[in-house]
């Protein structure tokens, strides 16, 4: 069967399915598929070459998608990988030899910051005093349905201990984890609703330490939202480090001397490495590196709130991808027709770049049928993904692999980016294959207990016994 799989990728090869194809990254893989290498399809998969995987998804099983790009990225999230492992990886080697010194140093190579790493109490009280009362209500407003839906997630799993047969009982117990990390960028722009997606959750969870980590603005430290939101969430500790080094000090438990169990939050493609690279020894909610969005659209979208939908994801940086996928062809040429109008529209530091993650990284996709682009769609595995049709309820029920949902054109990804209630820390780069989005969950650990009596124990001792010495112990 392997043989015969090759023997079809070959002739797609050679019958030239992937002549538009032509990069580095397809090229090796052509290489592997025609070599033989059992390994090559589940490496297509996890490239970020989402064409060519359903190209060959179709193939193997038998049903050729027609599907054709108006616009084609040319990069992909996973574009520029290598550069980023090797820098973080030498940031966190040395952050591990020289400790909170290196990671001070840093600080100000990379931020321009020099003042302490620990938010004094007074900063955090002078903070409060430059937030406006507007913006402390709509904080307020936003922490209030964040905590109400991470309440009802915390209600809905349960501890419990039933009786498996006479005499044994197991059980289920829900432990919060000790310590987590909550790391809010504060960089390009200042994220307060990442304060409130993180801290609030965990706290809602029952961590009893929470360590804020977020990155200064130069010499003034970090934004005076976000330590009020932080200071608001309830977290113990507010740190001012951004970035690698950030990440590394909640890890190592630097400043604070606890480190952090469980590392989350959303951030660049340097954060997202480092979170990668410390996952085994911390746990870590998910890969959150920059943010994505799709919209599934068709005839009866309006292009205006698609393309304006779009752009108000890809202004998050220069490598944050959008896609349109769709099944009118009039509405992809009226979208990609607007969007230079919506992005020019934007203030100089978002529109440069919401300018490149367009061109770079933005696509359009053309599909014959519904079920086409819902395959689209889960073979992508967005981390926001927006439904515009006629059948919202259907993709509703079809779709499998997203971060989260949104339904219809009244709501849009920036409502459940900022306040509607839903968590915003969500899986990018394929990871909503795999696992949702943060969640109260992410920080219990869900361990199981047992008891039995004598009469129990003989019963089971001696199945297990005999089951021992079927394995050879």
């Amino acid at each position: 069967m392997l043989k015969h799989t090759f023997r079809l990728i070959e002739r797609m090869f050679h019958a030239s399915y992937f002549d538009n194809f032509t990069s580095k990254e397809t090229k090796s893989l052509k290489n592997l598929i025609l070599f033989g290498s059992n390994w090559a399809y589940a490496d297509l998969f996890v490239s970020s070459n989402f064409y060519l995987a359903s190209k060959l998804h179709s193939l193997l099983i038998g049903t050729k998608m027609t599907i054709s790009y108006l616009k084609k990225a040319k990069k992909t999230p996973q574009s520029g990988s290598d550069e980023t492992r090797k820098i973080v990886a030498d940031m966190l080697a040395k952050i591990e030899v020289g400790g909170e010194k290196t990671a001070l140093a840093y600080g100000r190579d990379l931020d321009g910051y020099d003042g302490d790493a620990i938010v004094s109490a007074e900063i955090i009280a002078k903070s409060a005093e430059r937030v406006s009362s507007q913006l402390k209500a709509d904080i307020q407003f936003a922490y209030d349905r964040v905590t109400k839906f991470a309440e009802a997630q915390l209600a809905s799993i349960s501890e419990f201990e039933t009786e498996l047969s006479p005499g044994l009982w197991a059980g289920q117990k829900t432990i919060p984890i000790e310590t987590a990390g909550c790391y809010v960028p504060g960089g390009r722009y200042a994220h307060v609703a990442s304060a409130i997606m993180s801290v609030a959750t965990a706290k809602v969870a029952g961590v009893t330490n929470v360590i804020a980590c977020t990155a200064p603005n130069g010499k003034e430290g970090p934004n005076p939202g976000i330590i009020y939101a932080m200071n608001l969430c309830g977290a113990d500790t507010i740190l001012s480090l951004g970035g690698v080094q950030g990440i590394a000090s909640l890890a190592n438990g630097l400043f604070t001397g606890k480190p952090a169990r469980m590392l989350v939050g959303p951030g660049n493609r340097f954060v997202a490495e480092a979170k990668r690279m410390l996952y085994g020894r911390v746990g870590i909610d998910m890969f959150a590196g920059p943010t994505e969005i799709a919209v599934i659209a068709d005839d009866s979208a309006d292009a205006a709130v698609v393309a304006e939908d779009l752009v108000s994801q890809a202004e998050h940086g220069p490598d944050s991808p959008a896609w349109l996928i769709t099944t009118s062809r009039k509405l992809a040429n009226d979208v990609m027709a607007q969007m230079d109008r919506h992005i020019n529209a934007l203030p100089e530091i978002a529109r440069n770049a919401a300018t490149l993650a367009w061109r770079d990284y933005g696509e359009v996709i053309l599909c014959d049928t519904d079920e086409e682009a819902a395959q689209i769609s889960d073979e992508y595995a967005a981390e926001h993904l927006e439904v515009h049709t006629k059948k919202d309820e259907w993709y509703t029920a079809r779709l499998k692999n997203y971060g989260s949902l949104f339904i219809g054109e009244e709501t849009t990804v920036t409502y459940g980016d900022k306040c509607s209630g839903t968590n915003h820390i969500l899986p990018t780069r394929g990871a909503a294959h795999y696992t949702g989005g943060l969640s109260v969950h992410k920080f219990l650990k869900i361990v199981t207990t047992q008891r039995m009596t004598k009469d129990a124990n003989r019963e089971v001792g001696q199945a297990a016994a005999r089951i021992s010495r079927l394995e050879g112990m």
